[in-house]
């Protein structure tokens, strides 16, 4: 089967646990680029999260309000799965460390 990707659609996913400042920035300066920046909060228990998926997506929520193309959804299953799920073609990463660049 398949799949047709679409270019303008971006996901920014992350446990945002809590989301930062320097989540907002990456969020502004890439959604003019995109028609659908859906930023993918993860829930994935093994982490310890300090909170719990509900309150995370709502922090991104308030965080993110004002900015008309952002999507916020919440996601348990792998990265693949979801890009595929919304159809995205892109996958945006923040660089926390020289070492992220260098990878």
């Amino acid at each position: 089967m398949t799949h047709t990707y679409d270019p303008r659609i971006a996901v920014y996913p992350g446990t945002f646990d809590p989301m930062t400042s320097g989540h907002v920035d990456l969020i502004k300066r890439a959604a003019p680029l995109f028609e659908r920046l859906i930023v993918g909060v993860a829930d994935n228990p093994a982490k310890g999260p300090g909170f719990n998926l509900e309150e995370r997506i709502a922090m991104a929520r308030a965080a993110i309000d004002g900015i008309p193309n952002i999507e916020v959804r919440g996601f348990n299953e792998l990265l693949a799965q979801f890009v595929r799920k919304v159809n995205a073609k892109v996958v945006l990463r923040g660089l926390r460390a020289v070492s992220d660049f260098e990878y």
